[in-house]
């Protein structure tokens, strides 16, 4: 592996990882605590957006805004993995003009049913790494290939 497989990412490459996948992690307090939901995006600028309909996250988000998403990839040509991290304040998107314009973004859900509320994260934080991911082997203990009674 050369040098730059196991580093912090700058923030260019961070937002390049961000663009390379629609799929992220969701982070937001709701009334029972931290909760996550996969969800599909799309990069906006230095923000993301998404749909969703009204429910959990829309609650939690307008409840408490500060949240984190996360995008997660590997890339098996090289055995390396990385992981990506935007920090910041959760909206809904309310205003017509700015609808419009996010509309444009081709952002659509994987469920059915209606998901009328498009939300912007604008970016705070944004931080990443890449690193080698370690061979299997390199965890094996004497006790790793006994035989195990079945599950109940």
């Amino acid at each position: 592996m050369d040098a730059k497989s196991n580093m912090i990412l700058d923030i260019n490459d961070c937002w390049e990882y961000l663009r390379s996948t629609t799929i992220g992690c969701l982070a937001v307090i709701g009334p029972d605590g931290p909760d996550i939901f996969p969800v599909n995006y799309a990069v906006e600028h230095s923000a993301i957006v998404f749909r969703s309909g009204e429910g959990t996250k829309v609650d939690a988000i307008r409840e408490h805004p500060a949240t984190a998403f996360e995008v997660d990839g590997y890339e098996p040509e090289t055995d390396t993995a990385w992981s990506v991290v935007l920090k910041g304040q959760a909206k809904v998107i309310n205003d017509p003009d700015e609808l419009r314009e996010t509309v444009a973004l081709d952002v659509f859900p994987w469920q059915p049913g209606a998901k009328n509320r498009f939300i912007r994260i604008t970016a705070e934080d944004v931080s990443g790494r890449r690193f080698p991911v370690t061979d299997s082997a390199a965890w094996e203990t004497p006790l790793s290939h006994v035989a195990r009674a079945p599950r109940e």
